[in-house]
C-alpha cells in the first residue's frame, strides 16, 4: 500500500489528527494552533488543563486533551488511549526545560531531573506509540529542542546534554522506521520569543548585571537578522514537517535560529 492509499483509506480527517505537547503555551501551543487553523484535529497535552480547556472551546470538535505531567507514564497512557482510535498522523514532542544553569551552579539532581523532564519521556512515549505508527505504515514524529545541539549556549548546559541525547536518539530511531513509511526529525530554536527565553534573559541580566531590556538587545544582536523569533512562525514549518509533504525527510536537525549558529552545517 503506497502513502496515498494509506492515508485516503485510513484518515477520517483528511487533514488528519496529531499529537501536540506542551500545548499549553509556548512552541507547543503554537504548533496546535497551526494545525489547527488547517483544519486538523489535535490532542493537546500539557499540565494546565485551564488552557486546554481554553483551547477546545476555541476550536470545538477538534480538540481532545490530556492535562498531566508527561514525565509521569499515567499521563503517557492516557496520550496513547486517546490516540488508539482512527488513524494517527503523527506527533509533536515538546516539553520545557531545566533551569538556566553554568556546569559549576549545577548539583546531580539537576541533572537527574533534566535526564527526567528531557530525555525518558520521549523514549517511552515514542516506544509505545511505534506499534501504531508500524501497523498504519505512516507517522510523523517531530521532537522541538534547542539551537544549542548544534552551538551550545551559555548558562544551558542541562538542557544541551540532554537534549544531545534526544538527538542521537532521534536520528538513529528514523533509520530504524524509515521503512515503515515513518520520519523522525528534530527543530532545533534558537531565541524566540517564549517563556523559555524570560528565563534565560533573567539569567543573564543577573549574571551581566544589566536590565531586562538591555539582555534583550545584546541576544537580538547576536543573531544575523537582528530580532527574536516568532513561535507562529516556526509552527508552520512544524506543521509541514508533520505533514504528507515531508515525506522525503528524516533524520535531521533543523536551526531556525535567525542565523545564531555559524558553523557550515548549521
Amino acid at each position: 500500500m503506497n502513502l496515498k492509499q494509506t492515508l485516503m483509506e485510513h484518515s477520517q480527517d483528511k487533514n488528519g489528527k496529531f499529537i501536540v505537547c506542551g500545548a499549553s503555551s509556548g512552541f507547543g501551543h503554537a504548533v496546535a494552533k497551526s494545525l489547527l487553523n488547517s483544519g486538523s484535529s489535535v490532542i493537546a497535552v500539557a499540565r494546565r488543563e485551564e488552557a486546554l480547556q481554553t483551547l477546545q472551546k476555541e476550536y470545538s470538535g477538534s480538540v481532545d486533551y490530556v492535562a498531566g505531567d508527561l514525565t509521569e507514564k499515567s499521563t503517557q497512557e492516557s496520550i496513547v488511549e486517546k490516540s488508539a482510535k482512527g488513524f494517527l498522523n503523527g506527533i509533536f514532542l515538546n516539553s520545557g526545560g531545566p533551569p538556566a544553569k553554568s556546569i559549576e551552579e549545577t548539583a546531580m539532581e539537576d541533572w537527574d531531573d533534566a535526564y527526567s523532564s528531557l530525555l525518558r519521556w520521549k523514549v517511552d512515549l515514542t516506544k509505545m506509540l511505534l506499534p501504531k505508527f508500524k501497523d498504519q505504515e505512516y507517522g510523523r514524529v517531530l521532537f522541538l529542542e534547542s539551537a544549542s545541539v548544534k552551538q551550545p549556549i551559555e548558562n544551558l548546559v542541562l538542557s544541551t546534554s540532554m537534549r544531545l541525547a534526544v538527538v542521537g536518539y532521534a536520528k538513529t530511531l528514523s533509520e530504524e522506521m524509515a521503512h515503515m513509511g515513518i520520519t523522525v526529525n528534530i527543530l532545533a530554536p534558537g531565541y524566540h520569543d517564549t517563556g523559555a527565553l524570560n528565563r534565560l534573559l533573567e539569567k543573564k541580566s543577573k549574571n551581566e548585571n544589566i536590565s531586562l531590556e538591555e539582555a534583550k538587545d545584546r541576544m537580538k544582536q547576536q543573531t544575523k537578522v537582528g530580532f527574536i523569533g516568532d513561535p507562529g512562525k516556526l509552527a508552520s514549518l512544524a506543521r509541514w514537517l508533520l505533514s504528507e509533504e515531508s515525506e522525503y525527510i528524516t533524520g535531521q536537525t533543523i536551526s531556525v535560529d535567525g542565523g545564531v549558529i555559524k558553523g557550515i552545517h548549521g
